[in-house]
């Protein structure tokens, strides 16, 4: 595993009277190599906490974080890291080569791979026309490119990225998710937090979702989907009223007309008894649609709403 991550819990102490606020609550999981991981959850889930307690960049309460087999916090582990934080902080006054050039020189990168990777990550992420523009002086979805490349800049095994598609048009997200594609072509390991979830539905191979600090849902995306239930949208013609009034209390009704009925039913059985009622009152089966699930609704499924 690249990253485990054991019982994770962080609390916070706030305010005059220093309430107790668990940000993140014994949360567990781990990050096989060369897969994309993502970390969904709504604002104030813990997904930025939990990156921060990873990178040690705040120290959690409890739990066990191993990164390459190593402790968090680890130097050696950490030079295999990269990391883009959401809000990105820079030098404004600084042009995007020199700041990458900085970002390089603090890794401790040579001069002549810094040059060079800087180059080629200014290309990348789709700044070449803004190099000669003070990095204070860019969009957020500048800001955002600007961010992404510091974070490949030394070439890292591990990325992790936090929010790395906000504030991105529809063009400059599909260049991102070319980019983190093509990073685990080659065999790297991204984690990832994102409320885009058509991105994350796209790119992420394995998902947890967090509510409230705690860990509802985890595993391969594909399988989340699936296991969430076998929804099907269902049309009839030569439906009778009181083949309709039967169907009601078994179904959801979409849409309801002379002689026709479109309703939705969950579960096979549920999906197999509308079959039989509808063949016994004479009705046609005109189609039958599976409807996919998507993480929209899974996260929305978690959430209660």
């Amino acid at each position: 595993m690249v990253l485990e991550v054991e019982g994770l819990r962080k609390t916070f102490h706030i305010g005059f009277f220093r309430k107790r606020v668990e940000a993140v609550r014994r949360a567990s999981f781990s990050v096989r190599r060369g897969e994309i991981f993502g970390l969904l959850g709504p604002n104030g889930a813990g997904k930025t906490t939990t990156i921060k307690s990873i990178l040690r960049l705040i120290f959690p309460s409890e739990g066990e974080i191993r990164i390459f087999g190593r402790p968090a916090g680890d130097r050696e582990a950490a030079k295999r890291i990269g990391y883009m934080p959401e809000n990105p902080y820079v030098y404004q006054y600084l042009k995007p080569l020199e700041f990458l050039d900085l970002c390089g020189r603090l890794v401790g990168m040579p001069l002549d791979d810094r040059r060079h990777r800087s180059e080629v990550m200014i290309d990348k992420v789709g700044l070449r026309h803004a190099v000669d523009r003070p990095i204070g002086k860019f969009s957020k979805g500048m800001m955002q490119r600007i961010g992404l490349a510091q974070a490949l800049l030394h070439d890292p095994e591990l990325l992790i990225l936090d929010e790395p598609m906000s504030g991105l048009d529809p063009i400059g997200r599909k260049e991102v998710r070319d980019v983190l594609l093509e990073q685990r072509a080659r065999g790297k390991t991204l984690l990832f937090t994102s409320h885009i979830l058509s991105d994350v539905e796209l790119l992420c191979d394995r998902v947890v979702i967090m509510q409230r600090g705690e860990i509802t849902s985890e595993g391969n995306v594909h399988d989340l989907l699936e296991s969430t239930g076998h929804r099907v949208e269902i049309r009839l013609s030569g439906a009778s009223k009181t083949l309709r009034d039967s169907l009601a209390s078994r179904s959801a009704i979409v849409e309801a007309g002379d002689g026709y009925l479109t309703l939705r039913a969950e579960g096979q059985q549920a999906v197999d008894e509308i079959l039989r009622i509808s063949s016994a009152a004479g009705a046609r089966l005109d189609a039958m649609i599976p409807e996919r699930q998507t993480l929209e609704s899974l996260f929305l499924q978690d959430a209660g709403r």
